[in-house]
């Protein structure tokens, strides 16, 4: 019997109010269906990091679900992060996604912890084994990694570092997560003690889908790509299309295996909730 994989969602911080207001709603209603714990990002250079502290207490306050707050070290120095690490142990967080991030734009300097590797270090060394480390993976390889294996290596690297698991990369052909998974095992790396979760993006909105993927170098497979692009402003068939893809992608993870999904939720409660629940996740 194929045992059933952890989910869990992410966040992004809102920029208004109402925003605001309508994730914790989402969070309220995506909380019902008992996930593992709920993720936050953070901008690059930490440009969102009120935003994210935030949104991270409020969600705290708000339930028991565990939340995982995104921290990149790009541009930033010790001092900060050290700060922030103390700040997330003292709010009760035991969870973290550690990131390279993105430069901000017009600064020159990386900082003194310039890759997330760095930042595993780091956060190991700063606070021990309080934090459970998640990273991220690239089943279709980092745009800017120079190939396949030094990527990999890249990956390896940071589970020997002190990584707990990692998350991916969102994807749509299966065999992508499936290679690197098999991959991780043949260099040594036990993928249930130090899980390679799946990252999923519901597919709701065809241009939001197409501009993510073509500016983090996932792959949109030609027929999904070509059949988004015949169903234009068509806004229920789009919706429908982008379910049936998905779904059928996590039923072929959880055939093979997968410990669990990670919803790149959009801040919205639908198609998430109906994924979730269409996969028996929940049962």
């Amino acid at each position: 019997m194929v045992s059933k994989p952890a989910f869990s969602f992410e966040f992004f911080p809102a920029k208004t109010e109402q925003g605001g207001e309508k994730l914790l709603s989402t969070y309220d209603a995506l909380n019902q269906l008992s996930p593992s714990y709920f993720s936050v990002t953070y901008g690059a250079g930490g440009s969102t990091r009120e935003r994210t502290l935030g949104i991270v207490k409020a969600l705290i306050e708000r339930g028991d679900t565990e939340v995982a707050p995104h921290m990149s070290c790009i541009g930033d120095d010790k001092v900060e992060i050290a700060g922030l690490l103390d700040h997330y142990k003292a709010l009760g967080i035991k969870r973290l996604v550690a990131l390279r991030g993105d430069l901000p734009s017009g600064q020159v300097g990386m900082g003194e912890l310039p890759f997330a590797l760095d930042l595993v270090k780091f956060i190991r060394e700063h606070s021990g084994d309080h934090f459970r480390i998640e990273v991220a993976a690239y089943p279709e390889m980092h745009p800017q990694a120079r190939s396949f294996e030094f990527d990999v290596d890249n990956l390896v690297n940071k589970y020997q570092a002190g990584a707990n698991a990692s998350i991916t990369q969102f994807f749509y052909n299966a065999d992508s997560y499936l290679y690197l998974r098999d991959t991780l095992h043949k260099r040594g790396i036990d993928t249930v003690a130090q899980p390679l979760v799946a990252g999923i993006m519901p597919i709701t909105n065809s241009r939001n889908l197409l501009r993510f993927a073509d500016s983090c170098g996932a792959d949109i497979p030609r027929y999904i790509r070509k059949q988004l692009m015949d169903f234009g402003d068509d806004r229920t068939a789009i919706r429908e299309f982008g379910f049936d893809v998905v779904y059928r992608l996590c039923e072929r993870l959880i055939a093979e295996g997968v410990p669990a999904m990670h919803f790149y939720s959009m801040n919205k409660v639908e198609p998430n909730k109906r994924l979730v629940e269409a996969l028996g996740l929940t049962d």
